[in-house]
């Protein structure tokens, strides 16, 4: 069955990276757009950034332009989103999500499959 798996969060200081880790299963990635959103306590589940299906256009949102970049291996089966310059405001649940149909990519009401997510928090 289709599975998405994350990996990667922690805590982290204000200034410092980390890179998430999306392994999918039971698909192949080009076939779908692929999707990081997070969410923090109390607040609504929020589009970070994502890859169209094939990977030829990427969005990401400009609350982390600049500092978020979404990538994938193909031979991995993965996307990956690589974060750095970290902020306190970053420290969210962090979800991967993919969704067969093309355009919009930016509401998660359109995605069909979600990981567990992983825990980014950043504090000193």
């Amino acid at each position: 069955q289709l599975q998405l798996v994350e990996s990667g969060g922690g805590l982290v200081q204000p200034g410092g990276s980390l890179r998430l880790s999306c392994k999918a299963s039971g698909f192949t990635l080009d076939n779908y757009a692929m999707g990081w959103f997070r969410q923090a306590p109390g607040k609504e589940r929020e589009f970070v950034a994502a890859l169209s299906r094939g990977a030829g256009s990427t969005y990401v949102a400009d609350s982390v332009k600049g500092r978020f970049t979404i990538s994938k291996d193909n031979a991995k089966n993965t996307v990956y989103l690589q974060m750095n310059s970290l902020k306190p405001e970053d420290t969210a649940v962090y979800y991967c999500a993919a969704k067969k149909l093309s355009g919009n990519v930016y509401s998660p009401a359109l995605y069909h499959y979600w990981g567990q997510g992983t825990q980014v928090t950043v504090s000193s």
